[in-house]
């Protein structure tokens, strides 16, 4: 839910809670009760129904979900269900609650895995569509990075953390107006504080993501300088993050040899004395200069 709060404001959440609820109401029976138990939980009392019935009333909800999904809708409801059926007089209400809270954590297990590219894929839907970022964008700078990466003998683990930085570094764009995004002439000084947020913004979405938990804190030092002088933290030199280090030379990179809707393309030839005026202020000069013989 934090995604949905923070990506699209708590308005948008609450549609997805409300709609969440219509799913649930569509998949249940009539004497069946369906109640919403705390922040994004639900519970579904399902009465004189034996084990069967209720999974097969949790695939109904699955398979509504998925079908929501592939209606166009941006905003993705994943629902995660466990079930479990009172059998006994000796068990209680509160037994029967932590069977099914036991059963869902059990399902998780399972659908983690395959999940996990599903989640991701999904959360580039959202921010190619919110931010105006672009696939195209993403992958140069993925072949940039990695090119750096692996000059730089990063581990297995440094280069898949810095693909998905590379992909996913701007989510916090999402929360920026697009009037603001897509304003040709200079910004004003409260719509540039706006922008300036969105490395906060795409830390917290991030850190309520178990998926990108790992780069949360390189999202957030993504517009940090070498000299001190970024925002949001003012880091100097190797107090900034070495993958946010790498980001942020190809990343201005790619900005400046690319058209934006307050300018236009440099030549790569202006884009390199960019880079190397840069060295030792902007960027991190190890980096820079790296990445200005990988380019020559």
């Amino acid at each position: 839910m934090r995604l949905i709060n923070d990506g699209f404001g708590h308005s948008k959440g609450d549609e997805l809670l409300v709609e969440i609820s219509k799913i649930l109401k569509s998949c249940s029976r009539e004497e069946d009760i369906v109640a919403r138990i705390g922040g994004d939980e639900f519970g579904i009392l399902l009465p004189q129904t034996d084990i069967q019935t209720a999974h097969l009333i949790c695939s109904r909800i699955y398979d509504t979900c998925k079908g929501y999904a592939c209606s166009g809708n941006v905003i993705y409801p994943s629902i995660s269900l466990g079930h479990a059926t009172k059998t006994t007089k000796m068990e209680t209400l509160d037994d029967i609650l932590i069977a099914a809270e036991e059963s869902m954590s059990r399902q998780k297990l399972l659908e983690s895995k395959s999940a996990h590219s599903s989640i991701i894929a999904s959360i580039k839907v959202i921010m190619f569509e919110k931010s105006q970022e672009t696939q195209a964008h993403a992958e140069r700078l993925v072949l940039l990075s990695r090119s750096i990466g692996k000059a730089m003998c990063l581990t297995d683990d440094q280069m898949n953390e810095l693909e998905l930085l590379s992909t996913l570094h701007d989510i916090g764009k999402m929360s920026i107006p697009a009037d603001i995004l897509s304003k040709a002439g200079k910004l004003s000084e409260e719509e540039w504080r706006e922008v300036k947020k969105h490395p906060g913004v795409g830390f917290r979405i991030a850190q309520a993501t178990s998926e990108l938990v790992p780069i949360a804190k390189y999202i957030l030092c993504h517009h940090e300088r070498w000299d001190g002088t970024g925002y949001p933290q003012g880091l100097v030199g190797e107090d900034i993050p070495l993958l946010s280090r790498i980001l942020t030379v190809v990343d201005s990179f790619d900005a400046m040899t690319n058209d934006r809707s307050y300018r236009e393309a440099m030549s790569r030839a202006e884009a390199i004395e960019e880079i190397r005026k840069g060295t030792g202020t902007q960027f991190d000069p190890v980096i820079s200069r790296l990445f200005l013989l990988l380019q020559s």
